[in-house]
């Protein structure tokens, strides 16, 4: 079913500037006709999610409990502690759902799983809490499977679509903030700083797959193993660089070639334009860590980390496996140990450490350093990429 004209209006208007947050009302949602037994989901306060989740639950009979994280979406939120066991604790206690099932079953977001720590909900309100799917169109199936997820239903993809909502999600901020004074100005260059913001835009996005984007490694990530923090402030070690030059220099071979044939312009304004474009490449790669859960951008200490299992603690109760985006790991249910998978590049993402009640996973940096479990659970990322201590 296609939303309504209204809904469509907010999808868009909330994908423009989704960089912004679009608070919801917080409580409790009645999908269908649920029952005693209906399934209990919970998500977060951001308009736009709360409508297609909405929209993915149709047909079902269930509850949705919308918890407060201050209008912004799961995986921002988790990871920077705005949704946390306090604001799910909160909402349960809040909602009365405990008086209107007979079961004790929450199922949360499985991109919450860097913020939400299972064990304290299940201390403070007696429910169960478990991790359903990464995609909401996902739902469905996982409930009739009986809540049990499939290995696809685990891992976060970042397709084309997903993408392109992205490039939307930069493009219109950027695009809005200079539109006044060029149309006061200079009204000739609003049509091309537009096609220009779009084109880098749409192209940094589409091309993601292909473009030169791992967050770890190179020399800044050596010397920071030796103690030299200060080099991830050199621009030359940032690996985000290496995406937004590969643009903008695509993005200059084509002004270059419309001036080579066309014979229009002057190379004083290719000049000028390709500053622009490296303006633009860099704005629109600012924060690529905070587009897709699958990329670690080089302002995050975090692209510097691995996760270490200490197999003395592992028994098995594979929370790993039910949270990693990656897919990273694989339980032996005969050694009842958790075991590293070979060929999936992690991400740094903590659900795997913030959900194991054993403490048997670690972040380790390349000189051997670890950091506790603790401090990974307490202190959260900001938009600068720096841990902070969460509310």
């Amino acid at each position: 079913m296609l939303p309504s004209p209204v809904d469509l209006a907010k999808d868009v208007l909330q994908t423009g500037l989704r960089i912004l947050p679009f608070p919801t009302r917080t409580g409790l949602i009645r999908i269908g006709n649920p029952g005693r037994e209906s399934p209990v989901l919970l998500t977060c306060n951001f308009d736009l999610t709360v409508r297609r989740l909405r929209r993915a639950l149709r047909g079902l009979d269930c509850f949705l409990l919308v918890a407060p994280s201050r209008g912004i979406n799961v995986w921002c939120a988790a990871a920077g502690g705005h949704l946390t066991a306090n604001e799910v604790a909160s909402v349960i206690k809040t909602s009365g759902i405990s008086e209107l099932v007979d079961h004790r079953r929450l199922v949360l977001p499985q991109l919450a799983a860097t913020g939400v720590e299972r064990k304290h909900v299940e201390e403070r309100t007696g429910w169960r809490v478990v991790f359903g799917p990464v995609r909401a169109e996902d739902i469905p199936a996982y409930l009739a499977n009986h809540y049990k997820k499939t290995d696809e239903m685990r891992k976060v993809r970042f397709a084309l679509a997903e993408r392109l909502e992205m490039a939307v999600m930069w493009a219109v901020p950027i695009s809005i903030v200079p539109l006044a004074p060029l149309l006061i100005w200079w009204p000739w260059l609003v049509l091309p700083f537009l096609a220009a913001v779009w084109g880098i835009a749409l192209f940094t996005f589409g091309a993601f797959p292909w473009l030169p984007v791992g967050a770890t490694g190179g020399k800044g990530a050596r010397a920071e193993g030796r103690g030299l923090r200060w080099a991830r402030y050199l621009i030359v070690f940032d690996p985000r660089l290496r995406a937004s030059l590969t643009v903008l220099l695509l993005f200059l071979g084509g002004l270059a070639a419309y001036v080579w044939f066309v014979g229009e312009g002057e190379w004083i304004s290719l000049a000028g334009w390709g500053l622009a474009g490296l303006a633009i490449s860099l704005l629109i790669g600012l924060d690529l860590t905070g587009s897709t859960p699958i990329y670690k951008s080089g302002l995050h200490d975090e692209r510097l980390l691995t996760v270490r299992l200490l197999e003395d603690r592992c028994t098995g109760k594979a929370m790993c496996e039910q949270v990693c985006p990656k897919g990273r790991f694989r339980v032996d249910s005969k050694l009842h140990k958790a075991v590293v998978a070979a060929g999936e590049e992690c991400v740094q993402c903590g659900a795997c450490v913030v959900q194991c009640s054993e403490d048997a996973l670690v972040f380790a940096y390349p000189d051997g350093t670890t950091i506790p479990p603790e401090e990974i659970r307490r202190y959260k990322l900001n938009m600068l990429g720096e841990r902070v201590k969460a509310a």
